[in-house]
C-alpha cells in the first residue's frame, strides 16, 4: 500500500479509541477497534469508510455522537487522519435522523473538528442533501476567526475537489459559491487565498465566462491578495490559451521569434529527464510580456498521442532582446499518470502560440 494509506491504519485507530473512551466512558468501542484487522488492503479512503461505518453504528442518535465528538476535541490526541472517520460518521448520522436541526448542528460541528483534520470531504453529502441550506450556513464561516474554517468554506465547496465525491448542484450553478469566494478573496491567509484561487481554477472547467468576468472585477479592486489569486485560478485557462485569460493577465499578442525547443536527448529509458532549451527574440519595437509554457504529447495505450500543458517562465523581453530559457521534465511511472512506450514530442506555447516541435522516443 503508498504511504498515504497507511495515515489511517490500526494505530491510529487505537489511539482514536482512546479518544472517543477517555470522552465517553460508558460506551464502548470495541466495534471500532476490530475494524484495524481489516484496513490491510485497503486505499485510505475505503479505510476511512469502514472506521465511519463501524462507528456510526457505535450511536443510536446523532445527538450522542455529537456530544462524544465535542467532548473529545478537549484532547489534543483527538485529531489528524484518525478524524476522517468521525467527520464521516456524524454526516451519516446526521443524515439518518433528518430534520433541519441535526443537519445544521452537523454543519457547525464539522467547522468545529476541521482545525484538527479538514471536514472538507466529509461535507460533500450534505451540499448533496441541501445545498440552498448548506450554503446558507457555510457563508457565515467566511468571518470566521478561524483560519481553517474560513479554508473550509471555500474548499469543502470547490466543484471538482480531489478525492471527493461530486456534488451536481456545484456544477450545475456555478454561481452559487461566488459570494462565498467573493468574501474571501481578500483574506489575511495564504492558506485560505490558495483555495480560493483552487476554487476559481475548478469553476474555470465549465463556466470560463463566468470566471473571466468575476477576475476582470478583482482585478479592477487593485488589491494585491485578488490579483494573486485570480493569476491562480485562471492559470488553467492560460494553459489552454484563452485569449480573454492571457489579456487579462497582460499577455497580449506578440511578435516574437523562437528557437527550439531542442535537446541533446532523443531517447529515454524510464525513469528518466528530458533536458531542453529555446531561445525567445522579441522582434517588436515595444517590449513583451510573456507567458512560457510546453506542451508534453504523451503517448497513450492507444498509441495516439494526448497533449498537457506545463508551466515554463513568465518574462519580459525588451525589443530587440533575447532570452534563452531551459527546462527538465521528468518520465517516471506515477499513480496519476501511466506512461506508454513510443514518440512523445514537445512544443512551446508563448503567449498562447505553439511553437516548434522536439521528437524524442520512451522506451520502459
Amino acid at each position: 500500500m503508498g504511504a498515504m494509506d497507511d495515515l489511517l491504519g490500526p494505530r491510529q485507530i487505537a489511539e482514536l479509541c482512546e479518544s472517543l473512551e477517555r470522552a465517553d466512558p460508558d460506551r464502548g468501542f470495541d466495534a471500532l477497534l476490530e475494524t484495524s484487522v481489516r484496513l490491510g488492503p485497503l486505499p485510505l479512503r475505503g479505510r476511512t469508510d469502514v472506521a465511519a461505518h463501524a462507528l456510526a453504528g457505535i450511536f443510536p442518535e446523532y445527538s450522542e455522537a455529537a456530544e462524544a465528538f465535542r467532548t473529545a476535541l478537549k484532547d489534543p490526541a483527538f485529531r489528524s487522519w484518525a478524524l476522517w472517520p468521525v467527520t464521516e460518521a456524524a454526516v451519516t448520522l446526521a443524515l439518518r435522523q433528518g430534520g433541519n436541526q441535526a443537519f445544521d448542528d452537523c454543519l457547525d460541528l464539522l467547522a468545529e473538528l476541521t482545525p484538527r483534520l479538514t471536514s472538507e470531504f466529509a461535507i460533500r453529502r450534505l451540499l448533496r442533501a441541501d445545498l440552498d441550506r448548506a450554503l446558507t450556513r457555510i457563508q457565515a464561516w467566511t468571518a470566521d476567526a478561524d483560519p481553517h474554517v474560513r479554508r473550509l468554506a471555500s474548499e469543502g465547496t470547490r466543484p471538482y475537489l480531489p478525492w471527493a465525491v461530486r456534488v451536481a448542484g456545484l456544477i450545475e450553478r456555478p454561481g452559487a459559491t461566488v459570494p462565498i469566494l467573493d468574501s474571501l478573496r481578500n483574506d489575511p491567509s495564504g492558506y485560505v487565498r490558495r483555495s480560493v484561487a483552487n476554487h476559481l481554477n475548478d469553476l474555470a472547467r465549465h463556466a470560463p465566462e463566468m470566471v473571466l468576468g468575476l477576475a476582470s472585477q478583482w482585478q479592477d479592486s487593485g488589491t494585491p491578495e485578488s490579483a494573486w489569486i485570480t493569476r491562480r485560478g485562471l492559470r488553467t485557462l492560460v494553459k489552454k490559451a484563452n485569449p480573454d485569460a492571457l489579456a487579462l493577465m497582460g499577455f497580449r499578442p506578440a511578435e516574437v521569434a523562437v528557437e527550439g525547443p531542442n535537446s541533446e536527448t532523443g531517447q529515454l529509458t524510464l525513469p528518466a529527464v528530458l533536458s531542453f532549451d529555446c531561445v525567445l527574440t522579441n522582434k517588436s519595437a515595444a517590449p513583451a510580456r510573456l507567458a512560457v509554457d510546453y506542451v508534453v504529447h504523451y503517448v497513450k495505450a492507444s498509441g495516439s498521442t494526448a497533449p498537457k500543458v506545463f508551466k515554463l517562465a513568465v518574462l519580459e523581453l525588451d525589443p530587440g532582446e533575447s532570452r534563452q530559457l531551459s527546462g527538465r521534465h521528468a518520465f517516471r511511472q506515477m499513480t496519476t499518470r501511466r506512461h506508454y512506450a513510443g514518440v512523445h514530442h514537445l512544443e512551446l506555447q508563448v503567449n498562447g502560440i505553439r511553437h516548434g516541435r522536439l521528437e524524442f522516443e520512451v522506451s520502459l
